[in-house]
């Protein structure tokens, strides 16, 4: 018999470096999960992708159980890396924080199609440049 879900924990934490500090020790510890089994799995399991942000699906069961799964990283997360930005800008639309190229686009869109509700590489692409927009991202 299938174990019953008792609910669903979304974390997005950095990837090979995750500790019991919030948010994973309240999000986790309200549920009575072992906490360091938790931070010690993510970081085995996203340790060659450090430097990123990674979230995660936590799926907690009533036995006090849980199963995991990592996604992608952000696409905010993913245009700032390629652009090197600490932040998006302060305000979209006044203030320009970087330039992305119509390449840079593509290659985003690639990256995170297994994640996004879409499997047309044209509506990815424009998934990426509305994230980018709303980050004060100009599109060349």
């Amino acid at each position: 018999m299938a174990k019953k879900i008792k609910t669903v924990i979304k974390l997005n934490l950095p990837a090979g470096e995750a500790t019991p500090a919030p948010p994973v020790g309240p999000a986790l510890g309200q549920h009575g999960l072992p906490i360091m089994d938790f931070v010690r799995a993510y970081n085995e399991k996203t340790a060659d992708l450090k430097g990123d942000i990674i979230p995660a699906v936590i799926t907690v069961y009533e036995d006090r159980t849980f199963s995991f799964i990592t996604k992608l990283p952000p696409v905010a997360a993913l245009i700032k890396k390629i652009l090197s930005l600490e932040k998006g800008g302060a305000t979209p639309g006044r203030e320009s924080a970087g330039v992305l190229t119509k390449q840079q686009v593509e290659e985003i869109a690639k990256q995170k199609m297994a994640d996004l509700n879409t499997q047309d590489l044209e509506s990815a692409k424009r998934i990426v440049e509305g994230t980018a927009r709303s980050m004060g991202i100009k599109i060349s």
